[in-house]
């Protein structure tokens, strides 16, 4: 780790179908991030266009993309262009009929620091996933940057402790998620504030659990269903940054775009470990079961 107090922003934008609109929208608030210092700078997920996995559609592969590739290129200039580290959400096209949904890192100076795949990929209404992503093949490896190492993970993979936890173990400075997730409007409130609730628990209690600071960061906005069969998704927002004992740093809106800049103490999480050493307490001679899919009676 080579820094100290990292200032980190967030962005938490609507997107419309509008590609190349989305895409200035995002250069504007990097600028607007990095002009107020921050070194790091995380991107919500899927950030080029409209979250299109509310459907199945074939015609829709040709949103992705090569990396590199033209979002790279662009996005590597940005990031050189303003000396920040970037977190990136692109949908890559490996070969044909292989696509990945893929988190690209660029460094200070432009170059490519790393890339992750996606491991968990959902499933469920509005969410279908599983047709456009292969799973990820790149395990759970850090990215090293010029800020230290970056535990990037994606959306579903926030609900998962064995990915948070396998990061933190090879070394994450911090975790991030860049996100979309959001209710179905024919949802009551009590059941969106639930669902919303779990969402920001589990991923401080990877904070908890492995002692580094979390960083999630979410779209926001009404995205309509193109095959009309649901009332689309309204994104909740709520992007957010703790401290690794679960401590709000920032917390976006519910409702509104906004840029968050936060500074974040990474010499806490050497003091939090020492008080709570949770690594040096694992039972690592009693968990060989957890790599089975479930124990039967």
């Amino acid at each position: 780790m080579t820094t100290t107090t990292l200032k980190v922003g967030l962005i938490q934008q609507s997107n419309t179908e509008d590609i190349s609109k989305n895409i200035s929208k995002l250069e504007a608030n990097i600028a607007n991030c990095a002009k107020q210092g921050a070194e790091l700078i995380v991107l919500q997920e899927l950030h080029n266009s409209l979250y299109f996995c509310q459907t199945e559609d074939v015609d829709l592969f040709d949103l992705a993309e090569p990396i590199p590739g033209p979002s790279t290129e662009r996005y590597s200039e940005i990031a050189e262009k303003h000396g920040i580290v970037l977190v990136t959400s692109l949908f890559e096209k490996r070969a044909s009929g292989i696509y990945h949904n893929t988190a690209v890192v660029f460094d200070k100076d432009g170059s490519m620091a790393g890339k992750y795949r996606k491991m968990h990929i959902p499933d469920d209404p509005g969410f279908y996933e599983k047709f456009y992503f292969t799973p990820g093949d790149l395990g759970f490896q850090p990215i090293q940057t010029s800020i230290g190492k970056l535990g990037v993970l994606v959306c579903w993979d926030q609900w998962y402790p064995e990915a948070a936890r396998l990061m933190a173990m090879t070394g994450a400075d911090l975790l991030i998620y860049p996100t979309a997730i959001g209710w179905d409007p024919r949802d009551d409130e009590a059941e969106k504030e639930r669902q919303r609730n779990a969402w920001i628990t589990i991923q401080r209690s990877h904070a908890v659990a492995n002692g580094v600071p979390v960083i999630s960061v979410n779209r926001i906005g009404h995205e309509a269903d193109p095959s009309r069969l649901s009332e689309g998704i309204k994104f909740w927002g709520n992007s957010f940054a703790c401290g690794p004992q679960g401590e709000f740093l920032a917390q976006a809106s519910t409702s509104e775009e906004q840029n968050l800049v936060v500074s974040i103490d990474l010499n806490r999480s050497e003091d939090v470990r020492r008080i709570w050493p949770f690594f040096r307490d694992r039972r690592i001679d009693s968990y060989q079961e957890i790599t089975k899919r479930f124990l039967d009676n």
